[in-house]
């Protein structure tokens, strides 16, 4: 009939031209074998709104040239010629032609998943027969052993278990105003590792604090009996120009208390437990003027002359961000400093 139906709206196209150019090409490529002519593509030229044009599809191709002897070694087929390298490379619809010692390669408009050259390895491994490839013993053995940081980790679990708190594991991602302006620290987002092309608005950046998901552990638990009594002890990340990547992860304690009264006697407490516990004896707690504590109700936690965590009660401001309606006590350091 003529005209819309309301009961099936229109929806909107792909949000990035690159991925729907992918899957064009890719469709266009597995159906153009049943063409009048097979294996023709013909492109249309598409007119924007702002009076620009392109054609698509694309169906372009690319050439990458790779040393033989490395991909012989680098799949496991040490003796391969050049030759059956390239015939392997056919097997897999990726077009390859010898030039020496190298390999050049044709990656075709429906082979977007060659992102570099171990997936070309990958590609001649699975065309050889991975059960035909020779079993080797490997040249160096190493004993696994667990990692420092690690094996304090657990043990502080272990620690805050048998203080009567209960292990949470929240999400590493979440918005970019849960670590900033829902704790009441606009400027906290420029700390922030920022994720390219979001899915949501709940995972917009990497935390720079485990408290945002403690706060919503403690939302989604409300009606459980109180005081809740929660912990974690996971990783943060925060930017770092120093490092190669750009950032730098730390593994940081969290612990929450919730109840009808703010307890932070409680959390207190705990802190000098677990220092207690890692035989801590040069530390001590100092007021805070931090905008996420309640005025007068927060300390920072001083080891030696360096600041690694805070402890406090949580401005009522906070908790109606994250829409908890019981007052809040909250410790959270930095283990790093004690592996």
């Amino acid at each position: 009939s003529s005209g819309i139906n309301a009961e099936w709206p229109l929806r909107p196209g792909a949000k990035d031209r690159k991925k729907a150019g992918i899957v064009l090409d890719t469709i266009c490529g597995a159906f153009s074998e049943y063409c009048t002519t097979p294996h023709t593509i013909e492109a249309v030229e598409i007119v924007q709104a702002d009076g620009s044009t392109f054609s698509s599809p694309k169906m372009g191709s690319r050439i990458e040239e790779y040393d033989s002897a490395e991909l012989c070694l680098k799949s496991g087929i040490k003796t391969a010629t050049p030759e059956q390298l390239a015939d392997l490379l056919t097997k897999m619809c990726l077009r390859a032609s010898v030039a020496g010692e190298k390999l050049k390669v044709e990656i075709g408009p429906t082979r977007h998943d060659i992102l570099h050259q171990c997936d070309v390895e990958e590609d001649i491994a699975i065309a050889y027969g991975y059960n035909n490839i020779p079993q080797v013993l490997p040249d160096l053995y190493t004993i696994a052993v667990e990692q420092d940081v690690n094996k304090l980790s657990d043990s502080v679990r272990e620690e805050l278990a048998r203080c009567g708190f209960t292990e949470v594991l929240t999400f590493s991602l979440c918005s970019r105003d849960d670590v900033s302006v829902n704790l009441r620290i606009p400027e906290a987002v420029g700390g922030a590792v920022q994720i390219s092309n979001p899915k949501t608005f709940e995972f917009q950046v990497v935390r720079t604090t485990l408290l945002p998901g403690m706060l919503k552990t403690a939302s989604c638990n409300r009606n459980m009996p109180l005081p809740l009594k929660l912990f974690e002890v996971s990783d943060i990340v925060v930017k770092d120009t120093l490092t190669e990547t750009g950032t730098k992860n730390y593994r940081y304690v969290c612990a929450l208390f919730a109840g009808k009264t703010s307890g932070f006697e409680v959390v207190h407490g705990l802190l000098d437990r677990v220092m207690l516990m890692l035989d801590v004896k040069d530390y001590h707690i100092q007021q805070t003027s931090d905008p996420m504590f309640f005025p007068g109700r927060g300390a920072d936690i001083i080891l030696g002359t360096k600041k690694i965590g805070h402890l406090g009660i949580l401005h009522p401001e906070v908790l109606e961000k994250f829409d908890v309606t019981l007052p809040c006590s909250v410790l959270e350091f930095n283990l790093d400093p004690f592996v």
